[in-house]
């Protein structure tokens, strides 16, 4: 299949990807393929639901205007609302600091027969919390290690976890942030801590780098997906959704009573 995430198996520099990449592909056909897709994860996920011995969880990671929200809005616009469960992850409140970071994450984790969706997650204790200087050295390296293990206990019990790095470049999200000041319905959209961030630039490039390095492993592997061209991001987000979905091979159950002898009048 055509526009395949990059899959981290490897240590990898984000540089040597490029983020406007789209293999070729037409807009509007790449988004008639990605409303096909979309279809098919509304049928996956009643399949899923119906069942209910899974879940499946799509985390998200990308810089500031990277689509993280249009993505999620896109490639689920046809499942079930009752079928998903989403979390934004922001600055941790007072009772989440008297936790462990791992605490709120956990308890966000969807229930079986859901899909759902982490906007930012568990990460921001290895990026945010790193560039910005709120943990020192040692205790967001000891992190990598931390979030590996909780990942594969989710994935032992049965919780699909497929991680997405939405990969942007820094000229198109100038270009996002200019579209936000100049279009009043998007206005809402723009913080001055946008702009904070974006001054820390390389600083979170090589924080995404060494977070994609440290925490890709057999149970949950990275993608990296091309964000400047939000029709092909979509697609690749979607296509890889559908074949994790259809790789557990789910078919519907049978009932536990005998339907055979059930008459109307």
């Amino acid at each position: 299949m055509q526009g395949q995430p990059i899959i981290i198996k490897g240590r990898i520099k984000l540089k040597n990807f490029d983020p406007g990449y789209c293999a070729g592909m037409e807009k509007s056909a790449t988004k008639e393929l990605t409303s096909r897709l979309g279809h098919r994860i509304g049928e996956l996920q009643q399949l899923l639901y119906a069942n209910s011995n899974h879940a499946i969880l799509l985390l998200f990671q990308g810089m500031d205007a990277s689509g993280k929200d249009g993505s999620v809005r896109t490639v689920l616009q046809y499942v079930n609302p009752a079928g998903v469960e989403v979390a934004n992850f922001k600055v941790p409140s007072d009772e989440e600091r008297a936790h462990d970071f791992l605490w709120r994450i956990h308890h966000a984790v969807p229930r079986f027969g859901n899909i759902g969706v982490f906007n930012r997650s568990q990460y921001e204790a290895v990026l945010a919390e790193r560039v910005l200087k709120i943990v020192p050295r040692k205790i967001w390296r000891q992190r990598y290690g931390q979030i590996v293990d909780f990942e594969r206990m989710l994935v032992a019990n049965r919780v699909l976890l497929l991680k997405f790095h939405l990969h942007i470049s820094r000229d198109e999200q100038a270009e996002r942030f200019k579209e936000r000041l100049a279009n009043p319905e998007k206005n809402w959209k723009f913080s001055h801590a946008d702009l904070t961030t974006r001054q820390h630039w390389d600083d979170y490039i090589e924080a995404y780098e060494d977070m994609l390095n440290a925490t890709s492993h057999a149970a949950a592997r990275w993608h990296v997906v091309p964000a400047d061209r939000n029709w092909y991001r979509d697609y690749v987000v979607a296509a890889a959704v559908v074949k994790a979905l259809e790789g557990l091979r789910l078919k519907w159950p049978k009932s536990s009573e005998d339907l055979s002898k059930i008459k109307f009048k």
